[in-house]
């Protein structure tokens, strides 16, 4: 494989813009991806893109319910960068292909939690995935980029706090590549919890890799649990977008009382934290419930189709029923700690997206500020010196003399065979008891007791796959580091703030 000017990790929002960018700029890109190109939490993304872009609304706005959201613990530079580059991430999204719904020419604007105005844009109930979609195609476009598609990354290639690429495991071969410039942008950590929103690639790898090649985190307790996931036979499985309470939908107990009213100003639309604590003491007594009975059938079915279709499959009828909803590990607030560019605390390392930590999002993220993070700061490529990008080449090095080339744990340079079936049935349940530690642990709802517990537990599962070889106990020790990282964060903030709710 031949060297790069910049490596990419990851293939969402965040990773293809700034992959895009890049090419722009004339360097030549490489995108690896665990997966396939599209199979990122990106896609699941339902409700929006939020911009201060209407006569009626202003950043100010959009700035102090960004900040209310996050219980004000959020960076002001870093939002203020945020809302008043607003506008400038719906025409890159319009640049790219994303037809968002319009009337009259005019963008449509929606209303989620948090949010005093109507500032979402979005395409019907599925923007993550036109998003996608729309970037994929402008990849796969440019001839500046190549995708490495199925590439698990085991390690970043470290030397003097100075990171020099990647190493790869493709084919059962561990190989290195080289890049002036490495990206990581893999997404977040959703994986590690039994409920979650996440797509099965969520498994915190570059918060993991981040922690091995010696970065600063930043807010890594703050765990977003979005209100409501559709709840079926016991199990939590797609997200109901907040974009269905914005136009109007209320949220009810079991005996059919809307029980935000008076908890909060917005009541159904008060901020996430506030709400997924409040349906998670309701399932206490029975359940929680979305109502959308007073909409018409045809509103329903054109603004909330893909919604409206899998609710069909297990029977409910939004129009109808009454529709079960929980709460389930969504988003990390927090991340690898970056600056307004995205350079980490390691040379030539930058993170972007939901891995990254700009503080925009504060102790608890603002409904479709996600989207909007992802493009605001991918939008301009960093400021490398040119002479940072000429004589690449001479300035590589030699692959036949550096120690960092090693494979992890100093394991073989090829790996002869994949688990084995036994293997990855042992591999699979230690992987469903961190999911199980970590929802009954550090959940909604956290105590100290708790949180030692599942601290105890990450440390010893780190100790049983120390020697990790094959992509699938490569993952999962990612996912007990990343377990790690943020229990101790919850461990050390001992207040109540934000969606860190501690009860001693």
């Amino acid at each position: 494989m031949k060297n790069f000017d910049v490596i990419v990790v990851g293939s969402g929002i965040a990773g293809l813009n700034f992959a895009l960018k890049s090419a722009e700029k004339s360097y030549r890109v490489l995108v690896i991806t665990k997966s396939k190109i599209d199979d990122t939490g990106t896609r699941l993304a339902q409700g929006g893109i939020a911009a201060a872009i209407a006569d009626y609304d202003h950043y100010k706005q959009h700035f102090n319910d960004t900040l209310e959201a996050g219980a004000f613990h959020n960076d002001k530079k870093a939002v203020t960068y945020l809302v008043k580059h607003g506008k400038e991430a719906i025409e890159r999204l319009l640049e790219v292909g994303v037809k968002f719904n319009k009337k009259d020419g005019q963008l449509l604007l929606t209303r989620e939690g948090g949010h005093r105005q109507r500032r979402v844009a979005f395409v019907a109930d599925y923007t993550g995935l036109a998003i996608e979609e729309a970037l994929v195609a402008s990849v796969h476009k440019n001839k500046r980029i190549t995708v490495l598609e199925n590439t698990f990354v085991a390690e970043l290639l470290i030397k003097n706090k100075k990171c020099y690429g990647v190493q790869i495991l493709r084919d059962k071969k561990f190989e290195n590549i080289f890049a002036k410039v490495t990206a990581l942008a893999t997404g977040g950590v959703g994986q590690i919890f039994e409920h979650t929103t996440n797509p099965g690639i969520s498994t915190g790898d570059g918060l993991a890799l981040a922690f091995r090649a010696g970065c600063k985190f930043k807010d890594l307790e703050f765990i977003q649990f979005h209100p409501t996931v559709f709840k079926f036979r016991g199990q939590t499985s797609f997200l109901i977008s907040e974009a269905v309470r914005g136009e109007g939908a209320f949220l009810l107990n079991s005996k059919g009382k809307r029980f935000m009213v008076g908890k909060h100003p917005l009541a159904e639309l008060a901020p996430r934290d506030i709400v997924a604590r409040a349906i998670f003491e309701e399932e206490k007594n029975g359940s929680g419930f979305l109502d959308f009975r007073h909409k018409t059938t045809d509103y329903l079915q054109n603004r909330f189709p893909q919604i409206y279709k899998e609710l069909a499959k297990s029977g409910f009828k939004m129009k109808k029923d009454l529709i079960p909803i929980s709460p389930a590990a969504h988003y990390l607030c927090g991340g690898i700690k970056v600056d307004l560019k995205g350079k980490t605390s390691v040379k030539n390392l930058y993170a972007f997206g939901e891995t990254a930590c700009t503080g925009v999002h504060g102790a608890n993220r603002l409904a479709s500020n996600s989207l909007l993070e992802a493009i605001v700061f991918t939008n301009n490529v960093p400021k490398v010196n040119h002479s940072a990008f000429a004589n690449r080449h001479s300035e590589f090095i030699s692959e036949s003399n550096h120690e960092i080339l090693k494979p992890p744990q100093g394991g073989a340079q090829q790996v002869q065979d994949d688990a084995t079936t036994t293997q990855k049935h042992q591999l699979a349940a230690l992987r469903t008891n961190l999911q199980k530690t970590m929802w009954r642990n550090v959940g909604i709802v956290r105590n100290s007791t708790d949180l030692k517990k599942a601290l105890k537990f990450a440390q010893s599962l780190l100790k049983k796959i120390h020697n990790a070889q094959t992509k699938e106990s490569l993952e999962l020790r990612n996912m007990a580091h990343a377990a790690l990282l943020i229990t101790k964060a919850a461990l050390a903030r001992k207040k109540s703030l934000g969606c860190h709710f501690t009860t001693i």
